[in-house]
């Protein structure tokens, strides 16, 4: 494994902790979020520290399988979930503030990325930095998805 690096995109929301956290937990809603999530299958409810999932993406015609576990589960506070295919941890971090919430969404690799998740952004989702601009952006629409689904 390499390629050790970190995606951070923060949002505020004018929403309580525990609304924003109430969606952010809901994996099965990640789809109306995500531009690349086309379905979660969740294993399990509640979810919690443990409980896995199967996540269906998609690019264009690609689409493509994951499996993840939920590794960190903070209510209101911090939810992670590592995506076992390419060993990355995607989280959502809430803090307070005195208008709702601070929302930042993290896609971390402390591990580095798995050879396999390599030789698939090289060759199916056309290299590296184009991955990472797609992600970037990817998870910017989310946290504008979640804000609007979190202060309608």
């Amino acid at each position: 494994m390499s390629e050790i690096a970190q995606l951070e995109e923060s949002i505020e929301i004018a929403a309580a902790p525990e609304r924003v956290w109430s969606l952010v937990t809901d994996l099965r809603r990640m789809a109306s979020w995500s531009p690349q999530v086309v379905t979660t299958l969740v294993r399990g409810t509640p979810v919690t520290t443990g409980t896995r999932a199967l996540n269906v993406n998609r690019r264009g015609a690609l689409l493509w399988p994951t499996t993840s576990t939920v590794v960190r589960f903070e209510p209101h506070r911090d939810f992670a979930f590592r995506v076992v295919e390419n060993a990355a941890v995607w989280s959502f971090a809430l803090d307070p503030t005195p208008t709702g919430t601070r929302v930042t969404q993290r896609r971390e690799t402390p591990q580095g990325l798995t050879a396999f998740s390599r030789l698939f952004t090289r060759g199916l989702l056309g290299g590296r930095d184009v991955f990472t601009d797609e992600l970037r952006t990817g998870m910017q629409e989310t946290l504008r998805r979640i804000k609007a689904d979190a202060e309608a």
